[in-house]
């Protein structure tokens, strides 16, 4: 019985676990199954044309999901990971199930130094997913890597994503997801890696982020985030990467990053809206292999700390407005690489070949870096023995170019281009074998050449626009050059963040080159330019090494602007057949002889010849017409005789053809007429005869023809004003005759001048004596002056016109004789009182309108000066409206009697302001000045003046495109004055009511030059100097000392103004206390992310915000209180152009 009972009792057991065995397997297949089943609604979910998901099928395919392409799972089925790379392959897990298929891969971003020490790149290609996530992936409870890369997926990460509690890698990089991230992240404490870099994401970064403490990879670059870095981001120990650039992120970089940054190995802050100074702390960091910093409006110096980073690799600070001297502590970091202190070529613009032929440039930079440093580069950082790219273009660097350069074997590329280094090339570079980019130009350096430079094996050597000396010598050629890093190579940036550089440099050299537009597709461009020296001496063979000769080379040789000497073109073809392109500049030398008759065969390979403004005498030879790759064509300026072969109209690829400045006779070819691709034609100022060749009309790339100064006849072809893309074109001075086509848009009175014989122009004409060829207008004296100042020979005998002409001519002296007799002999009668009355009234004038301009006149047409005509009242006195005579308006600034030094000064500066002209400045047209009467005399603009504008703006809809013309537009009036003008001209009162509009909003700058002529006691507002209180720069009202850049501090204060909805003081500001003003209110709202709150509502709600936010940091910047730190107003026109609104 008892035994009984105990067998019952262990059968009962047995049947309990097996129960529960039963009903836990039921459950985990279920289990098993609802991860499959998420699986099956996710690829139900996503459009998949590239069929990469083909094999997740339950039926006809494989039924375990383990095994389905980017499916990883566990021992027991559940679902680890899910890795699709779209575009490049899957991507690899390790796991004890899965698909060895993948790989890790990612595609290559336009943007060149993203993503050091994140992935490998590769190009397989695989098709992409698309459509929105699916929320059901949040059912996959054991999900520890979701990498979804590459693809197409757009819409919001749902929800469900952020919950799942056992997520160690959310991988959604490079795709198109919009939307902010979540307040919250719910469950996300085991994240080791969030990657959601190149979507476009929205807001702020989440403090909820500050959860997930274990992250070692942080990726959010290339959105669209705003606000700022938070400082909860430096308590992240374990973090290795952190990539937040390509945002809009503001404010200044947390100290806080640099307090826990152990194991931090790459930090990409750049191309953000950072300001303020670089933390010091980040010199802590001392894993740190890449610090990427540029394109942002950082300040101060580069941190001396940085010197502990012994790991650093590359260091990235170009594009800010950094300043001081480069620490000599970088020269501590032993494995630096990659050193670029400024760069003048924007790494976030996409490739962009360039379409225009010129040979004196390498590239086509943007002027966007303020970097100015001080001082020479130490010697420190150039014995580095790593250093592989030392890159300061621009810098502000002085100073004695640095001679020892140590061992420099890994030396790649050096440029140290327009700064202000002076001594000799250093002969060190000759130890540099690696070396194949070296540019020095536009720098002080005298000496010359060490012929043991390895210049033939350089791909650029560019050391043009100094003060070289001596001859350009034959270079010792090395019988092995360095490889050159592959343009199409995605280097291994995972290992070695500085070939990422050496290939970004090396692509942008050969595919932004303005050599781009004559090469061949794949070719392999080599720059060497010697231009704008004083080399002596006769043109060497090319310097070029045989390891760098091929078929498809571009080799161009400049040499022009020196003093070269000798007979053209002596042995500089020699290694011609070895090239694909051959590019020749040897212009504004002092190079005689004549171009050989077998010039086709010395260099085929020719494209473009420029022997412009030299001594080559002799004929055009026809076999010219046999280089058949010619596309640029410049000899102008020479000796030349003869005609122009009709070879020429062979050469079907040219585009750029000038003979300008030559003796050349006979008529021109009808045979031009077939060059279909030919874009410039300058003939001018030769002995040209016979007619225009109608042929002309039919080339409709023709953007500038310049047939002026020759001694043409024949009617101007009618349909030239027909060609569309002719843009210049000017037949001064020949004896044309006959109808002037219509087209005011092309052909102007000053394009015709100095041909009698045709029809009256519209608004003028003169004679074809050589004093009328002088001309009356400056668009004229660029095309049509007569060559060598002599008059253009004319056909023998007058015609009747002549006859008439000269008879009136005749008529009118004598009348003019008669009244200067008259006239002397009532002056010799009259009074002397009288006679100091009379000069008392005269007006002079320096630009006719057409109407005279008289004392009595102005007076008269102002009212006396009624209080009713005053349109304007300033510092130095009002302005009044005047109808000189219907339609005729003109502007009067009559100007307080005594407020200037005397008036024989007021004489010689006024007339130093008459001679200025730019399309910006108010016209000053005349003025009067005598002891009891002064006042100016300027073009009328309708517009009123931006500080009536100001107010106004509520009133009317303006749009971001208005205000940044305006803004651009009083940029380049004050560049204009401080760089063009000689001497410069200071303004010293820059403010709103001192700029005038017309009605198109086109802006024009007034009483430029006028404070000058104040004395120190005289003052405008209630300051103690020229200049109105609010837009005097701190410097200026302290010392009194003026300078451009107190100009520069006006202009800051003026275009915040212009961008908000608040004065300079205004009454808002009151409750800061006294002396905050609008800069105050600027640099208080940047730092904290706020700059929305700067801008009216309207212009925030139209305009391009990251272009808004940008301008606004160029006005801070230009309020700096130190000098140094402020831009030129060069610059702030170049910043201004790169923000230019799309039209």
């Amino acid at each position: 019985m008892r035994w009984c009972k105990m067998r019952w009792r262990r059968l009962r057991e047995t049947l309990y676990v097996f129960f529960l065995f039963w009903i836990f397997s039921f459950a985990y297949g279920d289990v098993v199954d609802s991860d499959k089943s998420v699986l099956l609604q996710f690829k139900s979910s996503v459009p998949d044309p590239s069929g990469l998901l083909s094999g997740w099928s339950s039926v006809g395919g494989t039924s375990d999901h383990c095994s389905w392409f980017g499916v990883f799972c566990d021992s027991k089925s559940r679902v680890l990971a899910l890795n699709i790379t779209g575009g490049g392959g899957g991507g690899g897990h390790s796991s004890s199930k899965g698909n060895s298929e993948a790989f890790s891969c990612s595609k290559v971003f336009q943007f060149p130094f993203y993503g050091f020490g994140i992935r490998k790149s590769c190009s397989v290609g695989r098709g992409k997913l698309g459509g929105k996530l699916s929320p059901a992936l949040g059912k996959l409870t054991e999900l520890r890597v979701l990498s979804l890369p590459f693809n197409d997926f757009t819409g919001v990460i749902p929800d469900e994503l952020w919950g799942l509690q056992k997520l160690e890698v959310l991988d959604l990089e490079g795709n198109s997801l919009s939307g902010t991230l979540p307040p919250k992240f719910e469950g996300l404490r085991r994240l080791r890696v969030l990657n959601l870099g190149s979507n476009k994401l929205v807001g702020e970064i989440p403090t909820s982020l500050s959860n997930s403490m274990g992250l070692q990879i942080l990726n959010l670059a290339a959105n669209e985030l705003n606000g700022t870095i938070p400082q909860f981001l430096g308590k992240f120990t374990e973090l290795k990467g952190m990539y937040l650039s390509l945002n809009r992120l503001g404010g200044s970089v947390p100290s806080e990053l640099g307090n826990n940054c152990k194991n931090l190995e790459h930090l990409d802050l750049s191309a953000n809206l950072l300001v303020d100074s670089i933390p010091r702390s980040l010199g802590h960091c001392s894993q740190l292999r890449s610090l990427l910093l540029f394109s942002n409006m950082l300040e101060d110096v580069i941190p001396p700390e940085f010197g502990r980073l012994q790991k650093l690799q590359v260091l990235d600070v170009s594009r800010n407005s950094l300043s001081g001297p480069i620490p000599s502590q970088l020269g501590s970091c032993v494995e630096l690489a990659v050193l670029v202190l400024s760069n003048l070529d924007d790494p976030l613009t996409t490739v962009d070949k360039s379409n225009r032929d010129t040979s004196l440039g390498l590239s086509n930079p943007s002027y966007d870096d303020f970097n100015f440093y001080q001082g020479a580069i130490p010697d420190e950082i150039v014995n580095l023995p790593k250093l592989r790219i030392l890159w300061a273009p621009r810098a502000n660097l002085e100073g004695v170019m640095p001679s020892n350069w140590g061992a420099c074997n890994s030396l790649e590329m050096v440029n140290l281009a327009q700064n202000l280094f002076i001594g000799e090339i250093p002969s060190a570079f000759r130890h540099c074998k690696n070396l194949h980019y070296l540019n020095l130009s536009s720098n002080r350096l005298i000496g010359e050449l060490d012929v043991n430079l390895p210049v033939p094996c350089m791909t650029v050597f560019d050391a043009s626009d100094n003060h070289l000396s001596g001859s350009i010598p034959i270079f010792n050629q090395s019988s092995i050059c360095p490889r050159i890093p592959s343009l199409n190579s995605h280097p291994d940036e995972l290992y070695d963040p500085s070939a990422s550089y050496l290939s970004f440099f090396t692509s942008r050299i050969q595919n932004r080159s303005p050599l781009t537009s004559l090469e061949a597709s794949g070719s392999f461009i080599v720059f060497h330019n010697f231009g704008k020296n004083n080399f002596t001496g006769y043109l060497p063979s090319l310097p070029i090494a045989p390891g760098r000769l091929g078929r498809q080379t571009v080799y161009a040789f400049l040499a022009g602007g020196n003093k070269l000497t000798g007979l053209f073109p002596g042995n500089v073809f020699e290694k011609c057949d070895g090239l694909s392109v051959m590019i020749a500049n040897f212009s504004n030398n002092r190079i005689s002889g004549q171009i050989p008759e077998k010039i086709d065969e010395m260099c085929r390979s020719l494209k473009l010849l420029d022997v412009s403004r030299n001594q080559i005498s002799g004929t055009l030879p026809p076999t010219l017409g046999n280089l058949s790759s010619l596309v640029s064509l410049y000899l102008s300026w020479n000796q030349l005789q003869g005609q122009i072969p009709d070879h020429l109209g062979q050469l079907k690829g040219l585009r750029y053809l000038s003979l300008a400045g030559n003796n050349l006779t006979g008529s021109i070819p009808s045979s031009l007429g077939q060059l279909q691709s030919l874009e410039v034609l300058d003939l001018s100022s030769n002995s040209l005869s016979g007619d225009i060749p109608k042929g002309l009309v039919s080339l409709k790339n023709l953007t500038l023809l310049l047939l002026n100064n020759n001694r043409l006849s024949g009617q101007i072809p009618l349909g030239l004003a027909n060609v569309a893309s002719l843009a210049q074109f000017n037949v001064s001075f020949n004896n044309l005759s006959g109808p002037i086509p219509l087209n005011d848009d092309l052909i102007k009175c000053s394009s015709v001048l100095g041909n009698p014989l045709l029809q009256s122009c519209h608004l003028f004409s003169l004679s074809s004596s050589s004093s009328g060829r002088q001309g009356r207008n400056d668009v004229s004296q660029n095309y049509a002056a007569s060559p060598l100042g002599s008059p253009v020979k004319r056909r023998n005998g007058f015609n009747s016109i002549e006859i008439a002409s000269i008879t009136s001519a005749s008529a009118i002296v004598s009348v003019l004789l008669a009244l200067v007799v008259l006239f002397l002999y009532t002056r010799k009668c009259a009074p002397k009182s009288r006679i100091r009355s009379a000069g008392r009234r005269e007006v002079t004038v320096f630009t006719d309108i057409g109407v005279p301009l008289s004392y009595e006149n102005v007076v008269r047409t102002t009212g006396c000066f009624n209080a009713s005509n005053c349109i304007g009242n300033g510092g130095f006195g009002a302005t009044y409206r005047a109808e000189i005579s219907p339609g005729v308006l003109v502007a009067i600034k009559r100007l307080s009697v005594g407020r200037f030094q005397g008036v024989q000064q007021f004489h010689a500066e006024i007339k130093t302001l008459g001679r200025m002209r730019h399309q910006n400045l108010v016209t000053l047209i005349g003025y009067h000045a005598s002891e009891s009467e002064m006042f100016l005399i300027y073009n009328y603009l309708p517009g009123g003046n931006l500080e009536k504008f100001i107010q106004e703006r509520s009133n009317r809809a303006v749009d971001w495109r208005i205000l940044h013309k305006i803004a651009l537009d009083v940029a380049c009036a004050l560049a204009y004055l401080h760089d063009q003008c000689v001497p410069r001209v200071l303004h010293r009162d820059v403010k709103p009511s001192n700029i005038l509009l017309d009605n198109e909003f086109n802006a024009c700058l007034s009483d430029f030059g006028l404070a000058r002529l104040l004395g120190t006691s005289e003052t405008h507002a209630t300051t103690g100097v020229a200049g109105t209180f609010g837009y005097v720069a701190p410097e200026y009202a302290m010392t009194c000392r003026v300078s451009d850049k107190a100009d520069v501090y006006s202009y800051g204060v003026v275009l915040m103004e212009l961008i908000s909805d608040k004065k300079v003081l205004d009454p808002s500001f009151s409750s800061y206390g006294n002396g905050f003003n609008i800069v105050a209110w600027a640099r208080m709202l940047l730092p904290q992310g706020r700059a929305k709150e700067f801008f009216t509502a309207a212009l925030w709600e139209s305009g391009p915000h990251d272009n808004l936010v940008a301008t606004l940091h160029l006005a801070v910047r230009c309020t700096d209180e130190s000098l140094s730190h402020r831009p030129t107003m060069k610059q702030v026109v170049q910043r201004l152009k790169q923000l230019q609104p799309p039209p």
